[in-house]
């Protein structure tokens, strides 16, 4: 389960590495897809990667369905 669902929609407002914990995701959507977390728990907005031609791998894509689910099951979620 995720604890806190961090969705990111510009590429220059990624949250703190101190801010996040274990169990948190950071989401990509719009236009921070085109800049990659350091970060290993994190996807990217299919949709928006290919509207912007973006190669991000595959394992780390989520459709919009995908990214509802993941947002539903969240304790808390952040638009940042």
């Amino acid at each position: 389960m995720v604890n806190t669902v961090w969705l990111i929609k510009r590429p220059a407002d990624f949250p703190e590495a101190d801010m996040l914990e274990n169990e948190d995701m950071i989401i990509l959507i719009q236009d921070a897809v085109i800049r990659v977390p350091i970060i290993e728990n994190w996807a990217a907005c299919r949709e928006d990667a290919l509207a912007r031609n973006i190669k991000i791998p595959e394992d780390k894509l989520l459709d919009y369905e995908d990214i509802i689910d993941i947002i539903e099951k969240a304790e808390k979620v952040i638009v940042w």
